[in-house]
């Protein structure tokens, strides 16, 4: 999968997306489109901030982050989702609540139905530009889900909780048009606001386990552990370790039992060919250590 595709597409959406939804709210009054140009707003943003993030983590490795710094990506997904979701939510929150309170006249809603519908579109269409490059890599929605992939996952959640919102803004204008209760409009604006700050606590959970230092899920480290005690040299693995380093990058820590009576040189060809098997068998590997055991 190409993440630079997927970024670059939303980052050109929002844009047109934010332009659209912020003339249009300024002209209507409507707070339910203001939430809706707040949250393209921050979405480009957080978008920009994922596309530096994958920038900065191709630097190579040095002597101040001998293994790389694939972190970058979780800690400015992290970053977006904090802007994306929090800062929008509580946005649209507040807005939502004032004009709930203390309602002002809503304008032009013909205009502002076909605005909101179009962000529908433009998320749905964002979607299908998600599944179509998860097709070219050959990889299924529930992989995306369950990887280390915060800034991919981020972005197919953010079209989520667009379409939701718009589906919800859509009903409070049609119900705002049809009993001119300006209130509603304000109550849908909240709404919106409630959708992006839970949905960022859930996402902001997540990230948190990466950033300390998430290992590799179990099935996977069971299929290590049993692909290194299939090597005729290894008696046992007495320790195995992991830690997710970026999403397509993880350390390998082996504490390793040989058999009796190898020589030196024997116990250097066995650990090169398991090194080299491991990384044949999970690209995600690209740092292993390895410690014999006496």
């Amino acid at each position: 999968m190409r993440p630079q595709v997927v970024i670059a597409a939303t980052l050109l959406l929002n844009a047109a997306l934010f332009a659209v939804n912020l003339v249009v709210a300024f002209e209507s009054g409507s707070r339910a489109v203001l939430a809706q140009a707040i949250y393209t707003i921050t979405d480009l943003i957080g978008s920009g901030l994922l596309l530096w993030g994958l920038h900065a983590s191709l630097r190579p490795a040095d002597y101040q982050y001998p293994f790389g710094r694939g972190k970058e990506r979780f800690f400015w997904a992290f970053v977006s989702i904090l802007v994306t979701f929090t800062t929008a939510g509580l946005l649209a929150l507040v807005l939502g609540v004032e004009q709930y309170l203390v309602p002002d006249r809503v304008t032009h809603i013909g205009v502002s139905l076909i605005v909101v519908g179009a962000t529908l579109a433009a998320s749905v269409g964002s979607i299908a530009i998600t599944l179509r490059e998860l097709r070219i890599g050959r990889q299924t929605l529930r992989a995306l889900l369950e990887s280390a992939n915060q800034g991919l996952k981020s972005i197919f959640f953010q079209d989520l909780v667009t379409i939701a919102g718009c589906v919800v803004a859509f009903v409070g204008l049609l119900v705002v048009y049809r009993t001119g209760d300006f209130g509603v409009d304000g109550f849908t604006g909240a709404l919106e606001g409630f959708l992006l700050i839970a949905t960022g606590f859930i996402l902001t959970a997540e990230s948190r386990e990466y950033l300390i230092g998430r290992a590799l899920d179990p099935r996977v480290a069971r299929s290590l552990l049993a692909e290194v005690e299939r090597d005729p040299h290894v008696r046992r693995v007495r320790g195995l370790q992991s830690m997710l380093l970026g999403p397509d990058d993880a350390l390998l820590a082996l504490r390793i039992n040989f058999q009796d009576g190898l020589t030196t040189d024997q116990i250097e060809t066995t650990i090169d060919r398991v090194t080299l098997a491991l990384k044949q068998t999970h690209p995600v590997l690209r740092h292993i250590v390895i410690e014999p055991e006496s």
